[in-house]
């Protein structure tokens, strides 16, 4: 057969919602229906893009797995009257009695994270992941077999005079699956994808991905979700390579897209792609955005009305409300000011500022009578002992009190304000800075906070206050209070978190780097010691390739100090 002079593809870049099964199917038939009309023919759709990635526990509900299976045949028959047109859809997949295992004596069908080749109203061919990772946030041993177990031919199909062949997502980090394709007839290769965001990912993945292109000779084309999921953030990006390897067109980052990538085959290098190539945003713009996807995403696909924030006069609680707006806008942003007997005159100013500056709702509310009347409950129990922590604890859960009353009552989710260098050291306080419904900070170090701010003020109209930003930072708990009295230099502390936390450094190593052996010590029991807390804090947004929560289980009753 005589190969066309041109093939169009479509990478559609959809944000699905985990569940919504009928949602997710309208993104999946809409974009099939609109790269067909611009003169594609082949639609490659993101990994599990049917169900939403990670659907964690419902894949062990028959129900799921049954109304998946309907959705994906429903998929094919509203793309029947596209006459010639193919569309990879991702989706979990169970065989049934022909993949059963025998757990407990009761048959156990396979399940297997798949793609389907739909064209002509019928699901015509089905692929299974072989290669299923299991670091990281992801668990996908939990859930599924290997494709290996499927005993499944390579799905590789014809568009055109073309040949194309599918992976999913980490097959394509492994040299065997892609060399199996190219064996069945590949020409190019397309690999689908929700590989969750993480500073750095985008250059890594499409580092390892021109490694696999070049060491086939084939070109690939990488269709990639967007979007926030709980914790995670999926950053788009979808991209074609040439055989050499080469960005030869590229959609945006974490906006949903139609990647419209035309192969063409010039007699001998093989086929060629070619479409538009989206700028790479800076390391800081990464950050940001994801972190607005992450907040918008969690507070509209739960349905929350708002989002409601303590605010202290702090850079902290300033980032987490500029983050809120550009997520939100300030309609649906309200704020609160909470001031103690030590709350300096300058956090009641600078918090007003910035309040004003974004246009969003502020209040006032003193929690000194309420302060003073726990200190008067305690009284008889605390006589004779002096003031602690216990006292700083008591403020802060006055507000927490404060802020989820709010919350109960207006229906708007309370954001956590507290970030990565705090939640690791135990610098906050159970049931007061660390109660609400989402921490948007949680994986952001107290350097980045910084930089983020800067970098936001950098964009246009100054934001945060700049006397914020250079403001010692303090939680205000007592008189004369300093972040620094309790904690070494931020620099070191970040330093060594990312050594210790992220990079897996042993105390040793990271002495041998230059880091006073006292600060690492210091540094490292607080992370032991309140893994307590961490473990009780709400879930918030993953930007590095290691945070607290899916990718830190560690037990909180250990006795390894090393």
């Amino acid at each position: 057969m005589s190969v066309s002079p041109s093939v169009g593809v479509a990478l559609a870049q959809i944000n699905a919602t985990v569940g919504d099964l009928a949602g997710n199917s309208r993104k999946i038939i809409d974009a099939a229906r609109l790269a067909y009309a611009q003169g594609a023919r082949l639609v490659l759709t993101p990994e599990l893009a049917l169900c939403g990635y990670p659907p964690e526990d419902l894949l062990l509900r028959p129900a799921f797995m049954q109304a998946c299976a309907e959705a994906l045949a429903d998929c094919a028959r509203q793309l029947a009257d596209c006459a010639g047109l193919f569309v990879v859809v991702g989706h979990p997949h169970q065989f049934g009695a022909r993949g059963d295992v025998r757990s407990n004596s009761v048959s156990v069908p396979q399940r297997y994270n798949a793609a389907s080749l739909l064209s002509g109203g019928q699901v015509l061919a089905t692929y299974c992941k072989r290669e299923l990772p299991n670091y990281q946030v992801f668990d996908e041993r939990r859930y599924f077999a290997s494709g290996r177990d499927a005993d499944l031919p390579a799905l590789v199909f014809e568009v055109q005079g073309l040949k194309f062949g599918v992976m999913i997502c980490e097959d394509a980090w492994f040299d065997e699956p892609g060399q199996i394709a190219k064996a069945a007839g590949a020409q190019v290769l397309c690999v689908i994808n929700a590989s969750p965001f993480h500073l750095g990912k985008l250059a890594e993945r499409e580092a390892r991905m021109a490694a696999r292109a070049r060491a086939l000779g084939l070109p690939l084309l990488y269709a990639h979700l967007a979007g926030g999921q709980d914790e995670v953030v999926f950053d788009g990006a979808s991209f074609a390579l040439d055989a050499a390897g080469a960005v030869q067109a590229r959609a945006p980052m974490f906006d949903e897209a139609l990647l419209q990538v035309q192969m063409t085959e010039p007699a001998p290098t093989g086929p060629v792609p070619s479409g538009p190539v989206a700028e790479v945003p800076a390391l800081e713009a990464q950050a940001w955005a994801a972190l607005v996807v992450g907040v918008r995403d969690y507070v509209n696909k739960n349905g929350f009305p708002g989002v409601i924030i303590g605010l202290s006069g702090g850079i902290d609680s300033a980032l987490v409300l500029a983050i809120a707006v550009d997520a939100l806008g300030a309609a649906r942003v309200r704020t609160l000011m909470m001031p103690s007997p030590y709350t300096a005159e300058i956090s009641w100013l600078d918090a007003r500022d910035m309040a004003q500056r974004l246009g969003v709702r502020y209040d006032e509310i003193s929690i000194v009578p309420m302060f003073d009347a726990f200190l008067k409950t305690l009284a008889g129990e605390f006589a004779g002992r002096a003031e602690d922590a216990t006292e700083e604890n008591i403020q802060a859960r006055v507000r927490g009190t404060l802020l989820m009353a709010l919350s109960n009552k207006f229906g708007s989710i309370v954001l956590t304000t507290g970030n990565k260098s705090e939640m690791a050291t135990g610098y906050c306080t159970l049931y007061g800075d660390m109660a609400g419904g989402f921490a948007v900070i949680k994986d952001v170090a107290k350097t980045l906070v910084y930089r983020l701010a800067r970098w936001r003020n950098a964009q246009g109209a100054e934001v945060i206050p700049d006397r914020i930003i250079t403001r010692p930072p303090s939680a205000e708990l007592r008189p004369d209070q300093k972040d620094q009295d309790s904690l070494p230099p931020y620099e070191v502390l970040d330093a060594i978190l990312q050594r210790y936390m992220e990079d897996d450094q042993g105390l040793d190593e990271i002495v041998r780097a230059g880091f006073d052996p006292a600060d690492v010590e210091r540094v490292t029991r607080l992370i032991k010691v309140n893994e307590y807390k961490r473990r009780q804090a709400p879930v918030g947004i993953r930007i590095t390739h290691r945070a607290f929560g899916r990718d830190w289980r560690y037990p909180i009753t250990s006795k390894f100090r090393a």
